[in-house]
């Protein structure tokens, strides 16, 4: 078992669960029972995002996805925005409760806040010390388009 992981967004802890993998687009992945897949946001993209207002989804149980292809929308009190398949697999089941009301992302991203199961392979995904690697080597970079969105928008 992996160990759990803290990535520090300056004031705020993003927690990083050892027994999830990770994809470079902030989706947490957990195995589940019958080679499915769960995926869910992660806390730092939660953080990120802030509020979730509304989810929409443009795949149905049962279709191919592509590794990136364009599978939903997400409207934010940052930002609406695209969301893509963070691996190629077939998509088994959708968390339907949060059609009707995201706001489980907000208050428990690794529990009722799931989005999605696959089934597909995990070649790809990190681990939760190499996403954490990841964010590191990528943080400077986010801090400084949040900040340009600040001051663009006052």
């Amino acid at each position: 078992m992996n160990q759990d992981h803290t990535f520090m967004m300056g004031k705020f802890a993003a927690r990083l669960p050892g027994d999830c993998l990770y994809a470079r687009n902030h989706m947490w992945c957990r195995p589940m029972a019958d080679n499915r897949l769960r995926f869910g946001f992660t806390t730092y993209a939660v953080r990120l995002m802030q509020d979730v207002y509304f989810l929409d989804w443009n795949m149905s149980p049962g279709d191919s996805l592509t590794h990136l292809q364009e599978i939903g929308h997400i409207e934010t009190s940052k930002a609406t925005a695209d969301l893509f398949a963070p691996i190629a697999g077939s998509l088994v089941e959708l968390n339907r409760e949060l059609l009707k009301d995201p706001s489980g992302i907000n208050v428990d991203c690794h529990n009722e806040g799931w989005l999605f199961d696959l089934a597909g392979d995990t070649n790809a995904l990190m681990t939760a010390e190499a996403y954490s690697k990841f964010l590191a080597a990528t943080w400077e970079n986010t801090q400084r388009i949040i900040k340009g969105k600040i001051i663009e928008e006052a």
